[in-house]
């Protein structure tokens, strides 16, 4: 065995020394593929095993070829309850059966990147409640949850957007169009991810009906209880989102009324995140390279007559999905937020 053989055996195989032991169901995709990617290099976590039952026994590095030489690990078609979190990064609607289905201890965390248990009125299954995971509103929940519900992606970069100004209680109607890349429509063909469409072309789908609104709604009535949750509420979101000519990355700008200065308006933003890991206010005006590859959100503010932009950009297989949730195991865990999540953008 060479010594790179050995280096990836120590670290990446059940018999690591990681603290953390993570099961994997459905490796193959692009948010598991980006988890793998997170989880081998994190310093407290063995990978115990990654299912996809399409792909079982095939090196990992077959279906995600950049990580040769990084693991040699393999996909199985089998569960194990000798771990102390389970990432299901399977299909919306898979989720849910795939927990009715399996048995799964009660001392195994889990954390869900599908759409199946962000909502309140579906966020139990058996006796497992969901709590959901946008780290910037619910951080002390997240620390004492079994269970997260991992925010969508286009629902995390219009929420850290507006979350300051649901918390001052000024939202009304919310304009937003926002863009997102190829990676957001997952790793199977269609007609609309294929290269020869989607290469010098821009389009828009879902207008106004998009399945993240509720989510968002549901957290801005969070902070603002007069928001469009309540049944005496104002206002609401109205999303018109974009397919991108590119592979990842979201940029959204919302559109709201405000009186306020813009400087008292920053200061707002500034003070709600703080304490934030990964979510930063921008004095100047920001580019999607900077946050692709990384975990981060950045936000930036313009103000003309009452009317306010807020510029947000995440990448949006990290800080909408993988990223984020590696962010919620390490809150759950007691670990620093930040724990294998220091990377570095694409910005040459």
């Amino acid at each position: 065995m060479s010594t790179t053989e050995n280096k990836i055996n120590h670290h990446n195989s059940p018999s690591g020394d990681g603290g953390i032991k993570a099961g994997i169901i459905g490796g193959a995709g692009y948010t598991g593929g980006e988890l793998i990617r997170l989880l081998i290099n994190h310093p407290a976590v063995t990978i115990a095993f990654i299912n996809s039952s399409s792909n079982a026994n095939k090196y990992i590095y077959e279906v995600h070829k950049d990580l040769i030489g990084e693991t040699d690990l393999k996909f199985v078609d089998t569960l194990s309850n000798d771990i102390d979190v389970l990432f299901l990064c399977i299909g919306h609607g898979d989720a849910k059966k795939f927990l009715e289905a399996n048995s799964i201890a009660d001392t195994i965390k889990i954390i869900d990147l599908s759409q199946d248990f962000r909502l309140s009125p579906q966020s139990t299954v058996h006796s497992r409640h969901f709590i959901y995971g946008l780290p910037e509103l619910n951080k002390q929940q997240i620390q004492s949850a079994n269970n997260i519900a991992n925010p969508g992606c286009f629902a995390t970069a219009i929420q850290l957007g507006l979350l300051p100004l649901a918390k001052a209680g000024v939202l009304g109607d919310v304009y937003t169009t926002g863009i997102t890349g190829s990676t957001g429509a997952g790793q199977s063909l269609s007609n609309t991810s294929h290269f020869s469409w989607r290469a010098n072309n821009i389009s828009a789908y879902k207008t106004l009906q998009h399945q993240h609104i509720a989510e968002i709604h549901q957290s801005l009535y969070q902070l603002q209880n007069d928001f469009a949750n309540s049944p005496l509420g104002v206002g609401g979101v109205h999303f018109v989102p974009w397919r991108g000519d590119f592979t990842r990355g979201i940029y959204i700008s919302s559109i709201v009324d405000c009186a306020f200065p813009l400087e008292e308006i920053k200061q707002l933003y500034t003070d709600f995140y703080k304490n934030a890991a990964f979510t930063f206010v921008s004095d100047s005006m920001i580019d999607l390279k900077q946050v692709v590859n990384t975990n981060k959100c950045l936000i930036h503010i313009e103000k003309q007559g009452n009317k306010i932009v807020i510029h947000s950009a995440i990448d949006n297989l990290l800080k909408g999905a993988s990223g984020q949730a590696l962010q919620n195991m390490n809150l759950m865990f007691n670990l620093r937020e930040d724990s294998g999540l220091n990377l570095k953008a694409n910005y040459f």
